[in-house]
This record gives structure tokens, sequence and C-alpha cells, in this order.
């Protein structure tokens, strides 16, 4: 999701250069652009931020929450694992995205575990700091409100994907949201996608093994609707890529 434009507003004198950063990273989010800058400074002095290498674990399920997280920059995979050690992708989060507001409100530990996929840069928004701008101000608890209302609406249209499409169907579609991603719309003719992560990580995040993600795109190379080269997915016509889907 695009960050939202940088409102212009008067910053105290005196503030540390350190906190500005975070009041302008928040100001740019979806979640919290439009609020006044009051509530933004107020959220500032409980966040701070933090940085994780490619592979670092973020938490662990069962781990106690303390606050949830915003991403700046780099993506961070949610996902359960299995007692044999197997991953579920849940969520691939990208920078101007949110997640463990829901484990958060409820005040219980996390359910899944987080994990960077790329070099990341996070800030940490402490629950105390959440819980009093809440109780101050009611456009913070619409924002927050609406935020979680899209998480539950985007679960449900995965679990209608996973129950009623099949894999080449999901692969399609996830491709044609990414170029979406892109901000182009290209609506005919070619077009370019560039995955975010690994196949297999995708292959979790649409319910697929990683042997039938690539079966599939095999598949459609022989159709002609796309070629692969490494996580470049090539589009001839993306036309054509949307009429394929029933």
């Amino acid at each position: 999701m695009p960050c939202a434009p940088m409102p212009l507003f008067e910053v105290p004198e005196g503030t540390d250069p350190e906190r500005l950063a975070m009041v302008r990273a928040l100001a740019r989010t979806p979640l919290f652009s439009g609020l006044k800058p009051d509530s933004l400074m107020r959220l500032a002095q409980g966040c701070r931020s933090e940085h994780y290498d490619k592979g670092n674990i973020l938490f662990h399920k069962g781990d106690p929450c303390h606050g949830f997280y915003l991403t700046l920059e780099g993506q961070v995979k949610l996902a359960f694992i299995s007692p044999d050690g197997n991953q579920k992708v849940v969520e691939i989060i990208r920078p101007g995205q949110s997640f463990g507001e829901a484990v958060m409100f409820m005040e219980r530990p996390y359910m899944l575990m987080a994990q960077a996929l790329t070099e990341c840069r996070l800030l940490h928004i402490g629950k105390d700091a959440v819980f009093a701008e809440l109780n101050r101000d009611p456009q913070v608890s619409r924002k927050m409100i609406a935020g979680l209302s899209m998480r539950l609406h985007n679960l449900i249209h995965d679990l209608e994907t996973y129950s009623l499409r099949s894999g080449r169907e999901r692969i399609i579609g996830y491709l044609l949201r990414e170029e979406e991603m892109t901000g182009l719309c290209i609506q005919e003719g070619p077009a370019t996608v560039l995955l975010p992560t690994q196949k297999g990580t995708i292959a979790s995040r649409l319910n697929l093994t990683q042997e039938h993600f690539s079966r599939i795109l095999h598949e459609l190379v022989s159709d002609g609707l796309v070629t692969v080269e490494g996580r470049l997915i090539h589009i001839p016509d993306i036309g054509r890529l949307r009429d394929s889907l029933p």
C-alpha cells in the first residue's frame, strides 16, 4: 500500500530529530495519515525504531505482545509453524502496512511468528501510548477500527480464494494484484511483475505447495501467458491473462 504524502504542520521547537523522524513516518502511513499533529507526537513518544537483517525473527508464537509494528522498509513474513517445522505463510507485510494490532487489543501472546524476509526497518508502537490515545481522540479509534476491518475483509477474501478457486486461478489473481500494486494499472499489452520474495514463500501464502506453484507457472509459460526470469514474471498481454480467468 503506498504511503500518503507528508502533511505540513508545525513541530514544537527542540523536538528530538529521531522523534521527529518517527512523527513523519507515522504521518506518511495510511493507518495514521490525517491525524492531528498532537496525536502523532504523543504516539511517537511510545515508539521505538527497530532494525532487522534478513532472516531475523521479530517474535515467536507465545511471546508477549507489548504493542504493534509499522513497516517502514523491507518485508516481514507472518507464519504458523507446525510441530514438524513446516510453515504456513499467513501474510507478507510490506512498507506502510502494520501488524500485531489485534493481539495487542486482546492483550494475549502472539499467535504466530514474524520473520524478516529482507533487511527491515520498523516502528514498534507501544500499547500504553496507543491505549492512551484511543481514550483521548475518537479519530484514532476510527482509524484503528478501519484498519482491523480491512484486515478482516482480506482474510475473508483469502478464505474464499482458498476454498473456491483453483491453484491456477489463485496464481493468476496474485500476479494481477501485484501488477495493480505497482500503480501502473495496465489494462492491455505487456507488463512485468517482480515477485516480492521467494516462490516457496508465495506458494505458502496462496495455500499451495512449492511443487504445485512451479507446475502451474510452467503451464502458464506453455500457454504463452507468461515468461519467467528468476523473480521477474513477464506478461506478454495482461488483458489476455486477465481474460483467462473464468
